[in-house]
């Protein structure tokens, strides 16, 4: 059973920092495409999550959406079978419910993801 928990959301100031990991057990992490989404507040219950970032198990490549891309940074480790999204100049619009997945394929289309975690509550304030 393949599991991922996320940690590291919290509140912080605009303009600052802050990163959020995923601790995956289970499965074969090497193996898997890891990438990170978000759900911002008052997003009805199903519609589809914004994608924010992906990291391919190879060669670490990475791919950003465009919201994003520039202040964020993923990373991984595939010896401790984590990611890291550290996330810098944050702008209270990033504020949301962020959800580490996994999947086969190197997309930032969500429902290709097979495996996601619970996700983890980052509030930016003004």
């Amino acid at each position: 059973q393949v599991q991922l928990v996320e940690s590291g959301g919290g509140l912080v100031q605009a303009g600052g920092s802050l990163t959020v990991s995923c601790a995956v057990s289970g499965g074969t992490f090497g193996s898997y495409v890891m990438g990170w989404f978000r759900q911002a507040p008052g997003q009805a219950p199903g519609s589809a999550r914004e994608f924010v970032a992906t990291i391919r198990p190879s060669d670490s490549d990475t791919h950003y959406g465009r919201s994003v891309k520039g202040r964020f940074a993923l990373s991984r480790n595939n010896a401790k079978n984590t990611v890291d999204l550290q996330m810098n100049r944050l702008k209270p619009e990033d504020t949301a419910v962020y959800y580490c997945a996994a999947a086969t394929a190197y997309t930032d289309d969500e429902t290709s993801y097979i495996y996601w975690g619970q996700g983890t509550q980052v509030t930016v304030s003004s």
